[in-house]
């Protein structure tokens, strides 16, 4: 029964952290600028499902424009040359992301993850370490 117990504050615990996570995510949106904050939340989002991928990956940043300029139409994005970096390397990404009108919430992200980007490019594609 102990180790029942235990198991349940466990995952009160984790979903107290994701409700925490979450929270803090939205407060930093909202005090982007609402003309930036739909590159910011798929930029979060792209780093969000890539970790979830189960694959090895563990993003700490993502570019929506990193060797293309990204484009979007009132709700979405479509880049077709992000990046993220993961374990201090750098990887093509691109993505469709859609959000609501506010652009606070997440509705559709749909990736796909390219090949590493040589550390020769970083600089001219305005990536860093």
């Amino acid at each position: 029964m102990r180790a029942f117990g235990l198991a349940i504050g466990a995952a009160l615990l984790i979903a107290a952290s994701a409700a925490s996570a979450e929270s803090r995510i939205e407060r930093a949106l909202k005090m982007v600028a609402p003309s930036e904050r739909l590159e910011q939340l798929c930029d979060y989002a792209a780093m969000t499902q890539i970790r979830k991928d189960g694959r090895h990956f563990r993003p700490d940043r993502a570019v929506t424009s990193a060797t293309a300029d990204a484009h979007s139409h009132k709700d979405t994005i479509m880049a077709k040359g992000a990046a993220f970096r993961s374990r201090g390397k750098w990887y093509a990404l691109s993505f469709v992301c859609e959000a609501t009108p506010d652009h606070m919430t997440l509705l559709k992200f749909h990736y796909t993850i390219g090949e590493e980007i040589p550390e020769i490019k970083w600089a001219s594609d305005g990536l860093w370490q």
